[in-house]
């Protein structure tokens, strides 16, 4: 059954075993609640923003996606949007349309022996990468989670963003929508570019800030874009960047090709059938194959793990490279293969492509050099157990302590670097530390009024041992606007950092 919706697909979901979506149908909590007997879910195709996971996790429904099956059509899109915007094929074609044969305004680019920037090195990018080779161009790229000194072979060359953007005649990008990925390239990226650079946005909407490349088109420093994805989806009628010459809007089609769905429909019906027979989750994404007798047990302690790894990835804001992991008390007598995958997930989920789950995160892990030194500990503070996370980055960086445990079904982060908390895992958190003096919070409160911004939970802290330092803050916020300014470089944040006795602040998005 398709295009279903509303009362429709209550019905057809309450006596299902398995569900199969495409990108169209939304599977929300409420939808969830009425899947009664559901043990697995099955996306065809990568993206599952469309599936509420942490409700299907908290069900023991199984989440898996099919990440494979598009990764040579949408590398291919990306390509081909590069060719049409080298040449203004779409204009071309328009002005032939409407009765016009001038070519004096459609004089194009050569792409061999040009510069192709790639931001973004997961399965996507680098198969654009080789067929961009295969092309003549010149290939470099940046992936903050590659080692230069230990890439695969083949690898192109390895910058930072600003000395690529520098340096690019064209740029793509292939990384997923988190939020270190929010607004990626924005205004003070594009005021580094390269002048005259075309720029491909054929990932997710919300990478690319399309106000920032409006004002680059309009000025000048980009000759010209090719969106195949936008932060709204379909656009309004009078967006800015339809209505220009210089842009190419194509509907979000980097999954549509006859092959990539024929593949995603044969891996997802196979995937879905070697679970049900097996138990073997291929391409979860919320748990490796699990009993089922253990699964709604383990539910909350995997949400909880993995939002760790989301939590710590964001607070160190650094490649994590060694981590201490320990489940402690009466969880840890199912082992901790299945948190510490969880948990990997995490961290991953931050930086890659959207087929990161707990069967690939491994692999991935390895990859990029991360050192997990995994324990299990029978006492525990909590009586259904906890977890215990260490974590830092390369090079004796700055290291992390977090603790988490679970309270019924609600997972909880009880402690952060020895500051006690009872922070929910979710949502928008600001993190501060400052002097320890009256009229701080009072400070942050006012910034964030000026900004529209309302404080939903306050905490507030210090270390066990130190009672001498400085003052945390755990701030809950309720849903800011888009435009909160909380991000890094934002005004908001900005203006909370410039506060006299505060020493860091820092937004989190869970």
């Amino acid at each position: 059954m398709t295009g279903l919706s509303g009362e429709a697909l209550h019905a057809a979901v309450a006596d299902a075993d398995a569900i199969v979506v495409r990108s169209a149908t939304k599977l929300t909590k409420e939808v969830l609640a009425a899947a009664k007997r559901v043990k697995v879910i099955g996306r065809a195709g990568i993206g599952v923003d469309n599936i509420d996971v942490p409700a299907a996790t908290a069900q023991g429904i199984v989440v898996m996606n099919t990440p494979l099956g598009n990764i040579t059509t949408t590398a291919e899109l990306a390509l081909a949007l590069l060719f049409s915007i080298a040449r203004h094929i779409p204009r071309a074609d328009r002005l032939v349309r409407s009765g016009s044969w001038k070519k004096k305004d459609l004089v194009g680019t050569e792409i061999t022996g040009k510069t192709l920037g790639i931001i973004g090195l997961g399965r996507i990018g680098r198969i654009v990468a080789d067929r961009a080779r295969g092309l003549g161009m010149n290939v470099i790229a940046f992936d903050p989670y590659l080692d230069a000194n230990n890439a695969p072979a083949g690898t192109p060359e390895l910058l930072e963003l600003p000395e690529l953007l520098a340096r690019v005649d064209f740029l793509t990008i292939h990384v997923p929508l988190v939020p270190a990925t929010k607004n990626l390239i924005s205004w003070k990226e594009l005021q580094g570019i390269k002048p005259g650079a075309r720029l491909i946005q054929a990932s997710r909407g919300g990478v690319v800030d399309e106000e920032a490349v409006l004002d680059a088109l309009s000025d000048g420093r980009l000759a010209g874009a090719a969106f195949d994805v936008l932060a709204e989806e379909p656009p309004g009628k009078n967006h800015p960047l339809v209505g220009r010459d210089d842009v190419i809007v194509t509907p979000h089609l980097g999954a549509s090709s006859e092959e990539a769905q024929l593949r995603v429909a044969v891996d997802i019906a196979e995937q879905i059938s070697e679970y049900l027979k097996h138990g073997v989750a291929k391409n979860a994404i919320n748990a490796p194959s699990i009993p089922e007798e253990h699964q709604r047990e383990l539910a909350p302690f995997l949400i909880l793990a993995e939002k760790l790894g989301t939590f710590l990835a964001q607070r160190i804001g650094k490649p994590i490279r060694k981590v201490e992991f320990t489940v402690a008390g009466e969880v840890s007598r199912l082992g901790t293969e299945h948190l510490r995958l969880a948990f990997l997930a995490g961290v991953l989920k931050s930086s890659l492509e959207s087929g990161v789950n707990a069967v690939n995160a491994p692999a991935l892990a390895k990859e990029r050099g991360i050192l997990v030194l995994e324990n299990a500990e029978p006492q525990a503070n909590y009586s259904l157990g906890e977890i215990r996370i260490t974590a830092s980055e390369r090079a004796g960086g700055e290291a992390i302590f977090v603790t988490g445990a679970v309270f019924g079904n609600a997972p909880r982060i009880t402690s952060v670097n020895g500051v006690r908390v009872d922070l929910a895992p979710s949502g928008h958190l600001l993190l501060t530390q400052h002097s320890n003096r009256p009229g701080m919070v009072g400070h942050i409160g006012t910034v964030l009024g000026m900004h529209n911004i309302n404080i939903h939970r306050l905490e507030l802290g210090q270390p066990q041992h130190g009672q001498d330092g400085p003052s945390f803050g755990f701030l809950t916020l309720q849903a800011p606007p888009e435009n909160h300014g909380l991000r890094e470089g934002g005004a908001a944040l900005r203006q909370i950092q410039a506060i006299e006795g505060m020493q860091r602040a820092q937004y989190i998005e869970l």
